[in-house]
C-alpha cells in the first residue's frame, strides 16, 4: 500500500527534474506533504512560506501568472478555510492555473478534531467558477493525475488522505480522463458511487454484497468537478437505486451532486457521509467505522436500503 500524498510528491519530483518550470510551494508542511526529497533535490524549485497559507496561495498565483507550473501543498483543512478567499480570488476568479494539494483531507487527522478536518471542501470549491476538484482513489490514479496536472491550464484542488491506502486498480490499464467516472465493478441491482479513499471500501462492500446475491455497480468519481453526469444517469437508469459514499459532510458533497443530476430523473438515492455534528475523535479507520463509511457499514446500509 502507498499513501497518495507520497505518490503525488514522488511523481512531481520525477517530472520536476526534467522541467525547471515546475515549482512546489508549501507552508511549513514539507513533512506532512512528503516534500522533503523535493526540497533537497531541487531547492531552486521549492518555496517555503512558513505557516502562512494566504501568502502561499498569493505567491503561487504570481508564479503561475509568470508561466510557472505551480503546486501549492499543505494540510487540506487550512487551504479550504484559512486561505479560502485567496483560492477564490487569486486562483479561481483570476484563472491562475495552480494546483492546491490538500493533504490529510477529510478526517485523516482523526483525534485532532474539527479544527483539522476538511469536510466542507467539496461543497465550497465546486461553486467557484473555473475551479477543478479531484479526490484520487489510490496511488495509480494519483500518479496519472499528477502527470495530467503538470500542463493543466486551470486551477485545481486535489484532496488526499494521510495513510497508505489499498490498491483499487491492479495495473495502469484503466482510462483516466478529465471529468469521467471509472467503473470499478459492474452490477445491475444498485450502484455505489464513491470518491477518494471511500472507493476501496465501496468496492469491498460490493464484493461482499455479491456473496449475498446482490449485484452492485461501483463508480469511482475521482473527478468531482467536472462531474460525470452521464455515468450517474446511466447508472440510475440501469440499476434503479444509488448509494453514495463520501468522506465529507452529507450536505453539498457527492451525494448532493448525484441528487442534483437526478432531480429531473427521480431515482432513490441514499447518502452515506458525515452527519451534521462535530466528528467523534479517533483514528481514520475508527471514524469510518463509526459513521458506516467502511465496507461493513456500506453493506449494512445497502441491504437495508434495497429491501
Amino acid at each position: 500500500m502507498i499513501a497518495c500524498r507520497k505518490q503525488f510528491t514522488d511523481t512531481l519530483l520525477e517530472l520536476a527534474r526534467e522541467d525547471r518550470d515546475i515549482i512546489a510551494v508549501t507552508t511549513d508542511a514539507r513533512g506532512s506533504v512528503t516534500l522533503g526529497d523535493f526540497a533537497t533535490a531541487l531547492p531552486q524549485q521549492f518555496v517555503e512560506c512558513g505557516i502562512a497559507e494566504q501568502n502561499a496561495v498569493g505567491i503561487s498565483a504570481g508564479l503561475a501568472h509568470s508561466g510557472k507550473k505551480v503546486f501549492c501543498c499543505g494540510p487540506a483543512c487550512f487551504y479550504v478555510a484559512r486561505s479560502l478567499e485567496q483560492v477564490k480570488v487569486d486562483l479561481a476568479y483570476s484563472e491562475n492555473p495552480v494546483t492546491i494539494l490538500g493533504v490529510s483531507g477529510g478526517v485523516a487527522y482523526g483525534a485532532l478534531g474539527a479544527t483539522h478536518h476538511s469536510l466542507h471542501d467539496i461543497a465550497v470549491l465546486r461553486t467557484f467558477p473555473g475551479m477543478t476538484v479531484c479526490l484520487p482513489s489510490d496511488w495509480r490514479v494519483t500518479k496519472k493525475l499528477v502527470k495530467f496536472l503538470v500542463d493543466f491550464d486551470k486551477p485545481c484542488y486535489v484532496r488526499v488522505g494521510r495513510a497508505a491506502v489499498p490498491d483499487v486498480y491492479a495495473d495502469d490499464s484503466f482510462e483516466f480522463e478529465l471529468g469521467k467516472a471509472i467503473t470499478v465493478l459492474d452490477g445491475t441491482d444498485v450502484t455505489i458511487v464513491a470518491t477518494g479513499e471511500t472507493v476501496w471500501h465501496a468496492w469491498q462492500a460490493a464484493l461482499r454484497l455479491k456473496e449475498q446475491g446482490v449485484s452492485a455497480r461501483v463508480l469511482d468519481c475521482s473527478w468531482l468537478k467536472p462531474f460525470d453526469e452521464e455515468a450517474i444517469r446511466t447508472a440510475a437508469r440501469e440499476t434503479g437505486r444509488i448509494v453514495t459514499v463520501e468522506e465529507h459532510s452529507r450536505f453539498g458533497g457527492l451525494g448532493a451532486m448525484v441528487c442534483e443530476v437526478l432531480s429531473e430523473q427521480p431515482v432513490p438515492v441514499r447518502i452515506l457521509g458525515i452527519p451534521d455534528e462535530n466528528v467523534v475523535h479517533g483514528t481514520n479507520a475508527e471514524i469510518f467505522h463509526h459513521y458506516g463509511l467502511d465496507a461493513e457499514g456500506i453493506v449494512r446500509s445497502t441491504l437495508d436500503y434495497i429491501k
